[in-house]
């Protein structure tokens, strides 16, 4: 992916606000980069002999990492594949990927990993870190070969679509996950309960006429795993939590010393169920969409430490697939290339959260749960690295998006925060916000 002679280049990044939540560092800095690698933050570097990058006015952060991601390769690269996914995300300011294991063929063998490894290596422009599935097929009844795929570079496991129902099989896959310090990131849903749901159980389903996913159906398996992870000392990291009540087990849960994480999607920190009355199938999702008290709890729980990370759950769909019935259209929508704008405007600009508090949920929070040395701006870590102006405004048009797939709810938006440069390993992959 890094060309040889891009490490040999002097960098500096000089007089832009640098923001590092890792280091507590919140100040106006200059970032020093040789060979790909932090060499300095510090005010006044010598950057003699350095290719000089003006930041004045700019955010400076560690780059961004989004823990959720679906490329869809292999098996599905008509809606996404690693090269176009990780254009999307550089475009968005993330330098480091987790993508899902829900491909064709699932990502449950070690032979699978070193593809989308060797894919990203070869045609990547960010970081990629496959998770690969609990159970065989996602069929949730078999546990996948946790060390081979350790071994082969799998940074998590997880089923994520589908819940593993089977208690006892959920319980094996807590034991031997523990033994490689590998986090289960789960998507937690009572399928029984949730049936054929199209969307959040509540007011807006009955009026709009279609069935309904109850709170409860996620609160209840959250319950299940958060017993079991405390049965086995194991982690557990929910992922895209989106009601209330699933902050409240979790906040709880932490409480108790149980070793739990979560995170949260932009969508369910933005929009609610009430979206929905016009069928946009854009705004199908799984979790659902809910109402204003859930969101209220969410950002709540963003600010106080309850959730750790913000995950786009980037879920490309072919234009086709979107443009159905509701009842039929896949769920997801896709988030890489407007997650940060939409966050500087729905939370920071509207003061609900601090931007070093919003930085940390995408850089030292997802690098925490997946246990790689990414996500800061310490010397000797690689320099991964985004600049953006925070003033500058941004209409969101889906149609000029690097990803394949235009399944976005907020094309025509206009947003505040704008990606200027973005450093992947020292090679300057986005140049003055378009792809270098």
């Amino acid at each position: 992916m890094l060309h040889p002679e891009i490490y040999m280049r002097k960098l500096c990044i000089k007089g832009g606000r640098v923001i590092d939540p890792a280091n507590n560092i919140d100040a106006a800095l200059d970032v020093l980069i040789e060979n790909g690698k932090i060499i300095a933050v510090e005010k006044d570097v010598d950057s003699k002999g350095s290719k000089v990058i003006d930041a004045s006015k700019m955010i400076v952060t560690p780059g961004l990492i989004d823990m959720h991601v679906h490329l869809r390769e292999p098996g599905r690269e008509d809606e996404e594949t690693v090269a176009s996914g990780t254009r999307a995300a550089a475009k968005g300011g993330f330098t480091s990927v987790a993508c899902m294991p829900n491909t064709s063929p699932v990502i449950d063998t070690a032979s699978v990993v070193e593809m989308i490894l060797e894919k990203a290596e070869e045609e990547g422009l960010v970081n990629v870190f496959p998770v690969a599935a609990i159970t065989k097929g996602l069929e949730g009844k078999e546990l996948v070969e946790m060390g081979d795929l350790v071994k082969a570079g799998a940074a998590g496991f997880s089923d994520d679509g589908k819940p593993v129902m089977n208690t006892r099989v959920m319980r094996r896959a807590f034991e031997y996950s523990k033994m490689f310090d590998k986090p289960l990131i789960l998507h937690e849903e009572d399928t029984d309960l949730s049936g054929v749901g199209q969307m959040n159980e509540g007011y807006h389903s009955t009026v709009l006429g279609l069935k309904g996913v109850p709170a409860a159906s996620e609160e209840i398996i959250i319950a299940r795993d958060l017993n079991l992870a405390e049965l086995t000392g194991s982690r557990a990291h929910i992922t895209h939590i989106s009601t209330k009540g699933s902050v409240d087990l979790i906040r709880k849960a932490k409480k108790r010393g149980i070793r739990v994480t979560c995170d949260v999607t932009p969508h369910h920190l933005v929009l609610t169920d009430e979206v929905l009355l016009d069928y946009d199938t854009n705004c199908k999702v799984n979790p659902p969409l809910r109402t204003k008290e859930d969101i209220k709890a969410l950002r709540k729980g963003l600010v106080d430490g309850t959730i750790d990370a913000v995950g786009s759950d980037h879920a490309p769909h072919a234009r086709h697939e979107k443009e159905r019935e509701f009842i039929y259209a896949p769920f997801g929508l896709i988030g890489l290339e407007t997650t940060l704008p939409l966050l500087l405007t729905e939370l920071v600009e509207k003061k609900e959260i601090s931007l070093p508090q919003l930085v940390a949920k995408f850089t030292i929070g997802p690098a925490q749960v997946l246990g790689i040395n990414k996500g800061a701006l310490s010397p000797g870590m690689d320099a991964d690295v985004l600049v953006f102006n925070y003033e500058d405004q941004v209409k969101i048009d889906s149609e000029k998006f690097e990803s394949k797939s235009r399944n976005c709810p907020f094309n025509g938006w206009t947003l505040r925060g704008k990606v200027r440069d973005v450093l992947v390993g020292g090679r300057v992959v986005v140049k003055q916000g378009e792809i270098g």
